[in-house]
C-alpha cells in the first residue's frame, strides 16, 4: 500500500485538508473525503462526463485526474453554483425548462455548461450543441437539456 500524502483542496471558496493515496481520483477524494456528494462517479473513463466540476475556471472529468494534481487549484462543484438560495441561471433553466428527469447526469451537465460559458459567454449554438454532446443522459432526449442550456446562456450573457 502507498502511503497517503497530506493534501489541501480548494472547493467553493472553502478548504479541505486530507490525506489520501497518490492514486485517489480527484471524484473520490470531492465525493468520499470532503463530503461534497453533488459529484456523481458514472462510468469512472471519462466517457460519461457524469463527475465534470469546474477546476480554475475549466470544465474537467474528475474521474480522470489524481486528487494529488488539484492540490492549489481551485475546485468548483455543484454544491457551488447556487449562492445561497438563489440558484445560478442554469440550475434555474434546468428546472424550468425540464432539463432534468433521474437527476443522475444533471451536476456535470450543469458545471459542463457553466464552465464553458463562463469562459466563452458567445460561444456559436453549434459550438455549444458540440459542447454537450460529450455528456450522456439516458432519461431526457436530451431536448430539455440543450433548451435549458440556451435560455442559461442568453441570461448570463445578459449579465456581463
Amino acid at each position: 500500500m502507498t502511503a497517503k500524502q497530506p493534501l489541501t483542496l480548494t472547493i467553493n471558496s472553502e478548504s479541505h485538508s486530507i490525506s489520501v493515496e497518490p492514486r485517489r481520483t480527484l471524484a473520490d477524494a470531492i465525493r468520499e473525503d470532503c463530503g461534497k456528494t453533488g459529484t456523481h462517479i458514472g462510468c469512472e473513463h471519462g466517457v460519461c462526463g457524469t463527475c465534470t466540476v469546474i477546476i480554475d475556471g475549466e470544465p474537467v472529468r474528475s474521474c480522470l485526474m489524481f486528487a494529488v494534481q488539484a492540490g492549489g487549484k481551485k475546485i468548483r462543484t455543484i454544491e457551488g453554483l447556487a449562492d445561497g438560495d438563489k440558484l445560478h441561471p442554469m440550475q434555474q433553466a434546468f428546472m424550468d425548462h425540464h432539463g432534468l428527469q433521474c437527476g443522475f447526469c444533471t451536476p456535470g451537465f450543469l458545471m459542463l455548461a457553466v464552465g464553458v460559458l463562463e469562459r466563452e459567454p458567445d460561444i456559436s449554438d453549434n459550438d455549444l450543441l458540440d459542447v454537450l454532446s460529450s455528456n450522456l443522459c439516458r432519461c431526457t432526449g436530451y431536448q430539455g437539456i440543450v433548451k435549458a442550456v440556451r435560455v442559461a446562456a442568453k441570461e448570463m450573457r445578459a449579465k456581463l
